[in-house]
């Protein structure tokens, strides 16, 4: 039981840390294409 917790933990945690790190990559300079530009009114 305590196996698979730690499992699903460990499974969580992989996935919370790809997604930030394409947050991160998005909000980034070196990646301008993925930014949308401003909306100036």
């Amino acid at each position: 039981m305590e196996d698979n917790t730690t499992h699903e933990f460990v499974e969580k945690l992989h996935e919370r840390q790809e997604k930030d790190k394409d947050n991160k990559e998005r909000q980034s300079k070196g990646h301008q294409g993925y930014k949308l530009p401003n909306k100036q009114h």
